[in-house]
């Protein structure tokens, strides 16, 4: 069985008073987040709930003729599953891994007995349900206002905001879904900021020690998913 000590690698479970960890280590589950995996597609019954520690998932909303594009990212700070507790057994988004890694998930029901006991566990999903608003808000503005080359950097300084490493690996198919744009889009902006040399950004911008970064992350952006 898992240590408690082991929850911790997710944020939102760290911040749990240990009395509602203890209850639930028993159901819960340490799962793999392979690249690609779909959790959830749009209309799908919740039976799980996850919480990514090394893992990034992308919620994406997705059109009728297939199109698609991201609403918001979670990671180690939070939970993909939120509509369980929102009045809907059922999610209107499609949540995929864009950063393989690992997390934790837990059976819906026993989350949402969880939740209808109030307490700790309900003021700390809904605070982090509406940082999740937050979040697909300030998506919707960068997405109406910003170039392509603007919501790649933004999107960019998200996900490795969320990696444990300062490596980021992706396909300019999965990029481009996520943007939703084509995927010469995509090439050609990732050509500008290795141009720029800006394919190594910043990991932590308020380590910035002089005319240098005291860290750097890596962006590798590969052809038709082949590294």
């Amino acid at each position: 069985m898992l240590a408690v000590s082991a929850l911790i690698a997710n944020q939102l479970l760290a911040v749990l008073p240990e009395p509602e960890l203890a209850r639930w280590l028993p159901d819960m589950e340490h799962v793999e987040m392979p690249l690609g995996e779909v959790l959830y597609e749009p209309g799908s019954r919740i039976t799980h709930v996850y919480f990514p520690t090394t893992s990034i998932v992308s919620l994406l909303y997705v059109m009728e003729d297939g199109a698609s594009a991201e609403i918001a990212v979670v990671g180690k700070e939070g939970i993909v599953g939120i509509s369980l507790f929102m009045g809907g057994e059922s999610t209107t988004s499609r949540a995929v891994v864009q950063s393989a890694g690992q997390g934790f998930r837990i059976n819906a029901r026993l989350l949402m007995l969880e939740f209808t006991r109030g307490g700790p566990v309900l003021h700390l999903l809904l605070r982090y349900t509406q940082a999740l608003i937050t979040q697909m808000g300030q998506t919707a503005v960068c997405n109406r206002h910003h170039s392509l080359d603007q919501q790649l950097c933004r999107w960019l300084l998200l996900s490795l905001d969320r990696l444990q490493s300062s490596n980021l690996v992706m396909t300019q198919e999965l990029i481009a879904n996520m943007l939703g744009v084509r995927r010469e889009g995509v090439t050609e902006a990732a050509g500008k900021l290795q141009e720029a040399g800006l394919d190594q950004v910043p990991a932590r911008p308020h380590h910035r020690a002089g005319s240098g970064w005291a860290g750097a992350a890596r962006m590798r952006v590969l052809r038709g998913g082949q590294a």
